[in-house]
């Protein structure tokens, strides 16, 4: 079912994927009809991505209030509307101003389809689940440049076919549900538990520990909070990385892909049209790799691969471009499939998955408007001034810049980006809100999802945890709610199969599991896991909570106002 979920939610990315496409091919038609300078074609190009960036000031706000679902149901809508209109055009301002209201529809869905599918995905799949989001950016993009083949310079029936993504969304996101963490942050529980039952199998297994992490969260936040250090470390992941994927260049490929095969020496229009379908062809293909690698290799593993790729990839344009020599157009084409797989598979999905996961729960929707909107100020940037500074400086010096800050991301990747692979969101924000450095932050060791040991009861989960609590430093403060704690631990998959894996440990060593009391040592490989584990819901518990004199509803609050101080 989860799957499912994360397909429908993903189509949000079709919405952005066919409009970035579809001007490739109408551009030339365009032209045509409008006599465009480049300042025009500037504008017109990146108007989607200045609306996108008023959508996305707003859709952190409206995904608060509306909730996610509803907040996908109004992008939808009006990205179904806004794509008529633009076909219906008939001078640029028109048709620049249908695109604003395309951007803003686009940037509301790009900040809360990542949003929701995070809310959903268990933390073993979660890089690979939001990464759909990317998948359909790719999907909407192809279909865009075959939709570009098929109608050729007929460019009203092209944008007019925008409206077909958006229907798509529309009607998957009426069928759903919203995310069981906004229902419980509405005090809406029985519907919270309903929502993971759908998802899980009739399972809602994971509610308390989602109510216990909300639990602090009672009050909305404010944008101050967004300015303090302990928030601060997130944002220079979020925001950096999106600046990072923006300044490669790579929108400025996907509009203008024609005219550089154009400048690389492919001279019929036709001709350029099918190379960049085969560009778009390789895009969908590496975002499928990337999503088969990013919960397997990790994050920052991914991130290096990516930005050596496109530096190199970069490079080879620059250099095939700068020099004019038809013996070195090869040399541009082979640079420009290099970069587009290198991106597609790593710099394309990654700022989508790690802003959905560095942020705390309480900012989490207003952290990713803000980190959203900087995304699409530098996509506006890049797209506007790409134009301007070819027909300045030339295809080759541009690219050779942009290969400058690929290899700039490497640095970046190594100095600020945090391993989020497998650590679950609640685990990520106790970490940042600790205060610790970020980019520290590594996935617990031995942490198993699935395991061949048998099932084990609840009573027996009870008595093991009850052993292991005694091993903590909470014991005292923790043991008078060991029943239900350990209801709670039996309950949750990943610490169900650690314990599933220590029981099975202990018989085949000792005869038995209950013997003698456990020791620190006897907890072997799971010892980091159930340790995490008991920390976490001691940070969470009311116990605490009234230990240092705080409410649940201003605990973060405070502590945040702290870190400000």
């Amino acid at each position: 079912m989860i799957y499912f979920v994360a397909l429908i939610v993903g189509l949000a990315g079709l919405l952005f994927g066919f409009d970035e496409g579809v001007i490739a091919g109408a551009l030339q038609a365009l032209r045509a009809q409008f006599d465009l300078s480049a300042f025009d074609e500037g504008l017109m190009t990146s108007a989607v991505p200045l609306g996108a960036l008023f959508g996305a000031l707003v859709g952190g706000p409206l995904s608060g209030r509306i909730g996610r679902r509803g907040a996908l149901l109004a992008a939808a809508s009006l990205f179904t509307v806004g794509a008529l209109l633009a076909g219906l055009a008939t001078e640029v301002w028109m048709l620049t101003a249908c695109r604003l209201g395309l951007g803003f529809a686009v940037g509301v869905a790009a900040m809360v389809a990542p949003l929701y599918i995070s809310e959903i995905a268990p933390a073993n799949r979660r890089g690979m689940l939001v990464s759909v989001y990317q998948l359909a950016i790719t999907l909407g993009i192809l279909s865009a440049y075959l939709v570009n083949y098929a109608f050729d310079d007929r460019w009203r029936t092209m944008f007019m076919l925008g409206a077909v993504p958006g229907i798509a969304l529309l009607l998957g996101m009426w069928m759903l549900t919203d995310t069981p963490r906004w229902y419980l942050m509405q005090g809406r529980e029985a519907e919270a538990a309903d929502a993971l039952r759908r998802l899980h199998q009739g399972s809602d297994a994971e509610l308390p520990l989602i109510r216990a992490s909300l639990a602090e969260q009672t009050t909305p936040a404010s944008w101050s909070e967004l300015l303090s250090p302990v928030i601060r470390p997130a944002f220079i992941v979020g925001i950096g990385l999106f600046f990072l994927q923006q300044l490669s260049g790579i929108n400025a490929v996907i509009y203008y892909a024609p005219t550089v095969f154009q400048e690389a020496g492919f001279d019929l229009g036709s001709t350029q049209l099918m190379a960049t379908i085969g560009v778009g062809v390789v895009n969908v293909l590496m975002t499928l790799v990337g999503m088969a690698l990013i919960d397997r290799i990790g994050r920052r593993k991914l991130l290096y691969l990516g930005f050596l790729g496109t530096s190199l990839s970069l490079s080879l344009i620059a250099i095939g471009a700068a020099t004019g020599s038809k013996s070195l157009d090869i040399l541009a084409v082979l640079g420009l499939i290099g970069y587009i797989a290198s991106f597609a598979a790593s710099i394309g999905p990654l700022p989508w998955v790690m802003m959905a996961e560095v942020f705390p729960a309480r900012v989490r929707g207003l952290a990713m408007s803000v980190t959203t909107l900087s995304n699409w100020a530098f996509n506006f940037l890049v797209v506007f001034s790409f134009p301007l500074l070819v027909s300045t400086f030339g295809l080759g010096a541009v690219f050779g810049l942009y290969a400058l800050v690929c290899a700039a991301g490497l640095v970046f990747t190594w100095r600020y980006v945090p391993e989020t692979n497998g650590v679950t969101l609640e685990v990520i924000e106790q970490y940042l809100l600790s205060g610790k450095p970020l980019h520290t932050l590594r996935p617990t060791p031995h942490i198993q999802i699935h395991t061949d040991k048998p099932e084990i009861s609840l009573q027996v989960s009870i008595e093991l945890m009850t052993s292991v609590l005694r091993l903590s430093p909470y014991a005292s403060s923790l043991m008078p709610e060991y029943a239900h704690l350990g209801q709670v631990a039996h309950q949750n998959q990943q610490i169900n199969t650690a314990l599933r894996e220590l029981h099975a440990r202990l018989l085949m060593e000792n005869g038995t599991w209950n013997a003698s009391p456990l020791s620190l040592h006897a907890l072997g490989p799971q010892r980091e896991v159930l340790m995490t584990f008991i920390e976490h819901l001691r940070f969470a518990s009311s116990g605490f909570l009234a230990s240092v004199g705080e409410g649940p509803a201003d605990h973060v609050a405070r502590r945040i106002d702290r870190e400000r101080q």
